[in-house]
């Protein structure tokens, strides 16, 4: 069996005290390129937002790479293993993503583009795109496919045995944006690939939150650590309910959206009772500008039409009542009583 036993999986999750922490993307970056890329890479800020993730009582954050990333190999190991330190430092281990299927489909290095004003997540790319996804669902030889195998045997070898890592997440939110179940054969691969290096930290790829019924149940099949995605309150503790069949310990990946109810003194208190890991979406609104709501991107051709876009300098008045984030860029809060909340609660991880 290439998947962890289940005694496997829950020795590990018990030595691990509770794993609260959010999705993270360093203010000045709209997305994981510009995040790890050489020229944009900014160790200084990943520090001193991290420290106020610390600060918050966070012990993990999850964040995203892309597969373009290892084009210029050298140096992006080099920025991940200043990233791992930073957060090494602050006692703080990451979740890394490989793919991801949300958002904006094709992908580039280089230079990357300005928010669009207002717009959640503007310049978000997937890893690898839709139109590659799509195109090796049709010709399982494509000629891509060694690069991406490269990427993902050549970081998780490097990685395998690292213990500033808590965990990876192979591929975020498979068929969604459209791309359908068409992911299911690259899925299979990176699934493959990863299972040939079997790093010592536990794999995972989201149930709720992938598209497809086939999709979810290959990850349901493989993964270590269950792992989904709840931004509806109300669903929460049904959704944890149902994932309890799998007898497997359960992290919640993604979640947080005031407008839906899912707020951290909604969700946190259910998540730490039933003993599941959590990572909210956001820590500092920034470029990536996902502290507006996910009904912005439907006004995203109209307002690329009007040419209504953001320069680096230009603030933008912040929404009334934010999606996802906690604080602004300047370390205050979007809610005061709200980061009590999260102090108090992480204030004591150890669980029963």
């Amino acid at each position: 069996m290439m998947q962890w036993s289940k005694d496997k999986s829950f020795e590990w999750y018990k030595n691990n005290e509770w794993i609260v922490g959010c999705n993270y993307l360093p203010s000045n970056a709209i997305n994981q390129l510009e995040m790890f890329q050489s020229d944009t890479y900014d160790a200084e800020m990943n520090l001193r937002e991290l420290t106020w993730a610390k600060e918050l009582g966070f012990n993990s954050v999850r964040v995203y790479l892309h597969d373009l990333l290892w084009e210029d190999s050298i140096n992006f190991k080099r920025n991940l293993n200043s990233f791992l330190d930073i957060c090494d430092s602050l006692d703080i281990r990451p979740m890394l993503v490989l793919f991801d299927d949300c958002h904006r489909p094709y992908p580039k290095v280089g230079i990357q583009p300005l928010p669009v004003r207002g717009v959640h997540n503007s310049g978000w790319k997937q890893s690898p795109g839709m139109a590659l996804v799509h195109e090796i669902n049709e010709n399982p030889k494509h000629h891509e496919l060694p690069r991406i195998k490269k990427y993902v045997q050549e970081i998780l070898t490097a990685f395998k045995d690292d213990d500033r890592i808590l965990m990876w997440d192979l591929y975020n939110e498979p068929g969604q944006f459209g791309v359908g179940d068409k992911s299911l054969t690259l899925l299979k691969l990176v699934w493959e690939w990863a299972l040939e290096v079997k790093p010592s930290q536990p794999l995972t790829s989201c149930l709720d939150g992938s598209v497809g019924a086939e999709i979810i149940e290959f990850n349901a099949l493989n993964s270590d650590i269950i792992t989904f995605h709840t931004y509806e309150g109300e669903k929460l503790q049904e959704t944890i309910d149902k994932l309890h069949i799998y007898e497997r310990p359960l992290i919640c990946t993604e979640y947080m959206a005031r407008e839906f109810g899912s707020t951290f003194e909604f969700s946190l208190p259910i998540f730490k009772d039933n003993n599941i890991g959590c990572f909210n979406w956001g820590l500092v609104a920034g470029k990536s500008q996902t502290h507006f709501g996910w009904a912005t991107i439907l006004d995203l051709k109209k307002k690329k039409d009007a040419g209504d876009f953001l320069s680096h300098e230009e603030e933008i008045p912040e929404p009334e009542i934010w999606f996802h984030d906690i604080l602004r860029k300047d370390g205050t809060a979007f809610d005061e009583d709200e980061i009590t909340f999260i102090k108090t609660i992480t204030r004591e991880k150890t669980l029963n």
